[in-house]
């Protein structure tokens, strides 16, 4: 891996926890699990750096909230997170990142727009679902059905990042193609 690979992992393992700092609203009736602006990052790290450096920087990030950085929004930090409600979709997004980069070098080929549409969608929804709904299901005792029901409302927020990564991509594709490297 190289020095540049290395310092664009740690930017974007910073910009979600820059994303952090944007206030949270906790759904009290999924156990608090918040609402953040943070899988917008995990997101563009996977469309923007490919599967495996999107999944480094998720890593890492996750790695500086293990050890007590309070990186997570709300200020949350320290392996308590993971014993947590939220634990299902902290682990989705390493793999959600990875999915989304995965995708998108899949289509590199097409229009970066959809593409990164496509990937954001897939990878930071999809994928992240995947896990966090039988995360909330195991760790509060809701039955998986009333989860995903409860997980509903942070798809209207999670549309708009997926937007958000799309037209970002499509942006930096335009003027600074050498910085989607999930197209290289």
């Amino acid at each position: 891996m190289t020095d540049r690979s290395l310092v664009q992992i740690a930017f974007y393992a910073a910009l979600i926890a820059a994303l952090g700092l944007l206030p949270q609203f906790a759904i009290p009736f999924l156990a608090g699990v918040p609402i953040t602006a943070q899988t917008l990052g995990v997101m563009l790290a996977g469309v923007m750096l490919g599967p495996v450096r999107g999944a480094l920087a998720v890593l890492l990030f996750l790695f500086l909230v293990a050890v007590g950085a309070p990186l997570l929004a709300g200020g949350r930090g320290g392996l308590w997170v993971f014993a947590s409600p939220s634990v299902g979709f902290l682990i989705g997004w390493p793999l959600g990142a990875f999915a989304a980069g995965l995708i998108m070098r899949a289509t590199r080929r097409f229009k970066v727009l959809p593409s990164a549409a496509l990937a954001a969608l897939v990878g930071g929804i999809g994928v992240v679902y995947l896990f966090g709904i039988p995360g909330i299901s195991i760790m509060t005792g809701l039955a998986l059905t009333e989860a995903a029901i409860g997980s509903a409302i942070y798809l209207p927020g999670d549309l708009i990042k997926v937007a958000i990564t799309a037209v970002v991509a499509e942006t930096v594709a335009r003027g600074l193609p050498q910085a989607l490297l999930s197209r290289a």
